[in-house]
């Protein structure tokens, strides 16, 4: 099968086609015929060597954790119902927890981590939402957005923002959405944003005004500057990174709920969580955005694109 390796820490240019044998299905495995990779912010940042204190990933590796596809085979353990199911699936080792696997034409992934996909819901579609579904659910659950409350929205035109943006505007929210450059601002606008704020302004704060509720995907200084906007009793929900680290939250504020990543819809099963998303997007109640699509060999323009800060929605690869 071919498959795309890391062949070592460093830029997109490290990101090499290979030919690799065809996977084999272990005990409470299944291998999937691969239609659509997910491609993530994290894969970028680990195969630029970021992330060792976590994640205990050497070249060379294959990068990605999620796919979508059709079930090829299936471990001696595992029930052949599986066989032909069209599926969503994480690829990663250590329970998850070293996101690798999922750039090649066929993968591997645990029984217990596989996701049937509903009918009539595309295979790229349903990706869109193998990580971003159960966030947005969290985070909303958390957030408890209000009719009538403005939220501020980070990253509004990333794959978790598309989902919120509409999903908020339907809450009866009033919508800020936060980006760089005229291209995503109208994209934005598009999408159901009441305003769209450029965040790679200096003074782009004074554009937003005082919010209640802040989905915050950047981090960095867009996130800590969010922040301060937030008004007494509001909260702030913290759960990207994509400017190189998570926002600064000090001194803390009495009077604004801060809610990080791992704390996000305590109580809730993530798991049923995807499944919610999942059948209300075949049920056209959510719109998932595949934004563009490479193919396997172009995963170094994915990647370059990602750090171009060129993409909306959703990057996919398509072997």
């Amino acid at each position: 099968m071919r498959a795309v390796e890391v062949t070592r820490f460093g830029g997109p240019e490290v990101l090499a086609l290979r030919e690799l044998p065809d996977p084999v299905a272990g005990p409470g495995q299944l291998v999937v015929d691969v239609a659509a990779v997910d491609v993530l912010f994290v894969d970028a940042r680990l195969r630029a060597g970021w992330g060792k204190e976590w994640f205990t990933v050497e070249p060379p590796y294959v990068p990605g954790n999620g796919v979508a596809g059709t079930v090829r085979s299936v471990g001696p353990d595992v029930d052949s119902s599986w066989l032909g199911r069209r599926v969503l699936a994480r690829t990663g080792k250590n329970n998850g927890r070293t996101p690798v696997g999922g750039y090649a034409e066929q993968a591997v992934a645990e029984a217990f981590d596989v996701e049937p996909v509903p009918d009539g819901l595309g295979l790229p579609e349903a990706l869109t939402l193998l990580h971003d579904g159960p966030t947005v659910a969290l985070a909303l659950h958390s957030a408890n957005v209000l009719p009538g409350e403005r939220v501020l929205i980070n990253a509004a035109s990333g794959s978790l923002g598309t989902l919120l943006v509409p999903m908020l505007k339907a809450a009866g929210a009033e919508v800020v959405g936060a980006a760089r450059g005229g291209h995503k601002l109208d994209f934005i606008r598009e999408w159901g944003a009441d305003h769209a704020v450029d965040y790679s302004t200096p003074d782009w704060t004074d554009g937003v005004g005082e919010v209640d509720v802040v989905f915050d995907g950047s981090g960095g200084d867009i996130g800590s500057a969010a922040y301060q906007l937030v008004r007494p009793g509001g909260r702030f929900l913290a759960y990207g990174s994509s400017a190189g680290e998570f926002p600064k939250t000090e001194p803390p504020r009495k009077d604004v709920t801060v809610v990080g990543i791992l704390d996000m819809g305590k109580g809730l099963d993530k798991h049923a969580a995807l499944t919610d998303m999942l059948a209300k997007a075949a049920a056209g109640e959510i719109t998932p955005l595949v934004g563009q699509t490479f193919p396997l060999e172009q995963a170094r323009a994915a990647h370059e694109a990602i750090a171009a800060r060129q993409t909306v929605g959703k990057t996919l690869l398509l072997p």
